[in-house]
């Protein structure tokens, strides 16, 4: 396989992977999405006597900076270096487990080296959303979105259990297609076109008979979505607060009636100085308190911009920042409120932010760094956070509603926590994604609500500032919508529910054994390495010298005279017994 071949079908790879992440996209095209960069693999590991395993990685990068690129491009419109970083950190975080791969299958052979892409792949997925810089947003289970009618199992695996169906798969049709080149024979290929088709169609058939059997319990609460629609470089520069809550309660009035349970409004939507001390006296606060009371019934969920005071001698957290030159010091939250008729505000601050916009990562807190973070939503350090998951209780029936802040959104296992652990009914998501403008960033964020639902069994309303607000039920079907750069709400009824999923219980089991498992094998692969290394080399055969018998010099064999005209002593000493 030549230089150029190996580049095209690199190119290739990264090519096939990134339509699934589109609306117009299918997740089922990752199945053989990865196949021409085994290829590659499968031609390098042939001649791995001659070429180093280094060699392979720039046909790594090249297909997944390729597909990160046509992914997630349209970060450069939050901020031009966000591409830059995601091109980094997405690429690392894939190169290195197929470069891993790789080594296994060098030293232990092809079923062990297949293998260990697997669950190599999935630990470094489970990795990716555990550190302290990340950008998951591309996990492979997150390719099937769209198609949610195949994926319900999800509620049992979560989102890396469709990202280890992707591997298998493709792994399977590449052993088929290897099998076609030795011998172009269906009868002789059969056993791995079987597998092939089992793996495909038996996840496929459970997941439709689960969709169209599942039932949801019938605890309707009626709820309307507010999409205010403001620009968001307007909204925290030019636009007064008073304004924003102006247009917000205009579409809440328009569509609130007496049987309405929850309004919500977006992501940090009020933004203008909400101090914890004083925060029942905030005159935008005490705007939506006087909506409420024409509505008793209602609670209203919406986003803010609070600040905590700590006073000289107050215990600091890790992100306080001081108030110019005082002794004061003060942190800054993206929150989430519930305003009710009880007038006690219940908070919960979103703590898993954007890592450059929200937050500076621990080991890197620089000036330098500092001034090349972006300044979304008024920060320029990083936000505090709490430890725990919050959940909003209804004063009326204990109801209770997790408020999942934007980014939190696409982390599985972090959504299961208000699930699991505060008994969240039904999810509430606010954002703000006017950053990316009318790009497809908006529109996969708003389609991995729909695994979260499934994976939780939870319904989802969705409040968007600008973006795509929607409401969602517990299969993942998304019933309503109000799309990008539109002013309006959505109103509609979902079914609250008390039933914990196995994925809720038990989180991202599958990577956390795929990782004990990988680190097994690239152990293994190192110790046969090694051995294989220290092995004594056979010394060579001697050649017989010319015009000489093949068979000179060798030690004759029992019962064999050992020399001409002389008798064998086995004989002699038989007949003298005799």
């Amino acid at each position: 396989m030549s230089r150029l071949t190996r580049i095209l079908l690199s190119v290739l790879s990264g090519v096939l992977l990134a339509p699934a992440y589109f609306q117009w996209g299918t997740g089922f095209i990752m199945f053989i999405a990865l196949i021409p960069l085994l290829m590659v693999e499968e031609d390098h590991y042939q001649r791995r006597a001659k070429n180093r395993t280094a060699s392979l990685t720039w046909y790594a990068v090249i297909t997944f900076m390729l597909f990160t690129a046509l992914t997630v491009w349209w970060v450069k419109n939050a901020v031009a270096v966000g591409i830059i970083a995601a091109l980094i950190v997405n690429t690392a975080f894939m190169t290195v487990p197929f470069m891993l791969f790789h080594y296994v299958k060098r030293n232990t052979g092809p079923r062990l080296g297949y293998l260990s892409l697997g669950s190599l792949w999935l630990a470094f997925e489970l990795l990716f959303l555990n550190v302290q810089v990340n950008f998951p947003w591309i996990i492979f289970g997150n390719a099937f979105a769209n198609d949610v009618r195949f994926i319900q199992w999800y509620e049992v695996t979560g989102t890396l259990g469709g990202s280890l169906w992707v591997l298998v798969m493709n792994i399977l049709i590449f052993r088929v297609i290897q099998g076609l080149r030795k011998k172009f024979s269906f009868r002789a290929n059969r056993g791995r076109i079987s597998w092939v088709f089992g793996f495909l169609l038996v996840p496929m058939v459970l997941s439709l008979v689960r969709y169209a059997t599942y039932e949801e319990d019938y605890r309707p609460y009626e709820i309307v979505v507010l999409q205010p629609n403001i620009d968001p470089l307007m909204k925290f520069i030019d636009m007064p607060q008073a304004e924003q809550t102006a247009y917000l309660l205009e579409e809440a009035r328009e569509l609130v009636t007496e049987t309405t349970d929850y309004v919500m409004g977006p992501e940090t939507f009020i933004n203008n100085s909400v101090w914890h001390h004083t925060i029942d006296r905030h005159p935008e606060i005490n705007k939506l308190y006087g909506f409420i009371s024409q509505y008793p019934d209602v609670k209203f969920v919406i986003g803010a911009m609070t600040y905590k005071r700590y006073a000289p001698g107050d215990s600091l957290s890790p992100t306080a920042k001081p108030v110019g030159d005082t002794s004061y010091y003060y942190d800054s939250y993206n929150s989430a409120l519930q305003l009710d008729r009880t007038r006690e505000i219940q908070m919960y601050h979103k703590s898993l932010l954007v890592t450059g916009a929200e937050w500076m990562p621990s080991f890197n807190r620089s000036s330098f760094i500092r001034k090349i973070t972006v300044d979304l939503g008024g920060i320029t350090r990083s936000h505090g956070t709490q430890e725990e998951r919050e959940v909003f209780v209804s004063p009326q029936d204990g109801l209770k509603v997790a408020p999942v802040i934007c980014w939190e959104s696409v982390f599985g296992e972090y959504v299961t926590e208000y699930v699991g652990e505060k008994g969240a009914n039904l999810i509430f998501i606010i954002t703000n994604d006017g950053w990316w403008k009318d790009t497809p960033g908006h529109k996969q964020h708003n389609s991995f609500a729909r695994l979260r639902a499934i994976e939780t069994r939870r319904s989802i309303a969705r409040s968007a500032n600008t973006g795509i607000s929607s409401m969602i039920d517990q299969r993942g079907v998304e019933l309503q919508r109000l799309g990008w750069w539109k002013r309006g709400g959505l109103k509609g009824t979902l079914n609250a529910n008390d039933h914990i999923t196995f994925y809720v219980k038990h989180g991202d089991y599958l990577a956390r054994f795929a990782a004990f498992f990988s680190v097994l094998l690239v152990l293994y692969a190192f110790v046969r390495k090694r051995a294989l290394n220290e092995r004594p080399a056979k010394p060579a055969a001697a050649k017989p010298a010319a015009g000489k018998s093949p068979r000179a010099g060798k030690t004759p064999r029992a019962g064999k005279s050992s020399a001409p005209g002389k008798s064998n002593p086995l004989k002699t000493n038989q007949r003298s017994k005799k």
